[in-house]
């Protein structure tokens, strides 16, 4: 149901999305921080919601439709804030534009794969990959000046967001490499075969 716990979390990750553009759209060093803050949050959701979800066996078609539309909705939303207001660098445009690709490649491939049955299994490599998207995209939300409100106005935070965010996308093209061949090798079947998953 819509109004399990797990789906009320993957819903606020959604709902943080205005919040998060609103807080950016002020220009100021707070709402810097406090953007960062929210994305953190709403990051933080999408590992409590599958937790709760496989812990009190309330798995829902609802809630396997609308996490990775919730995710992708998030990531899309702070690259291009990030690109907007001009808060990425010289060669800070190259990763996202690599991490966007990526995320509509990967939603192709499942949308094409659900139609055969088939299910892309999440690799410790995407957790891996995932991890230091989220974390890039909050760093370098929060920027230079949100960083300094909390004292580590010292630290080159753009420069650290940015590092992390190439390390996100060498990571995505490796994922994304390993989801493209296991695309294709599901559409060289011969016509009319089972799915490999399905073979027993």
């Amino acid at each position: 149901m819509p109004t399990d716990l797990p789906n009320l979390l993957t819903i606020s990750r959604i709902l943080a999305i205005p919040v998060m553009v609103l807080l950016v759209a002020i220009q100021a060093p707070w709402a810097d921080m406090a953007a960062c803050a929210v994305f953190a949050v709403a990051g933080i959701t999408d590992y409590f919601d599958g937790k709760i979800a496989r812990d009190r066996q309330i798995t829902s078609d609802f809630g396997r439709m609308l996490d990775p539309i919730a995710d992708k909705l998030l990531v899309g939303a702070a690259l291009m804030l990030l690109a907007g207001f001009d808060r990425l660098g010289e060669f800070g445009l190259l990763p996202a534009i690599v991490i966007l690709l990526r995320e509509i490649l990967v939603s192709g491939l499942r949308e094409y794969l659900a139609g055969l049955k088939v299910g892309l299994p999440v690799t410790k490599l995407a957790k891996w990959k995932t991890g230091f998207q989220m974390g890039a995209l909050g760093v370098l939300l929060a920027g230079d000046t949100g960083a300094a409100v909390i004292g580590l106005g010292f630290l080159p935070i753009s420069i650290i967001g940015e590092a992390m965010l190439w390390t996100a996308a060498a990571l995505t093209l490796m994922t994304g490499w390993d989801y493209w061949v296991a695309g294709l090798r599901h559409a060289a079947r011969p016509p009319g075969a089972a799915p490999e998953a399905d073979r027993r």
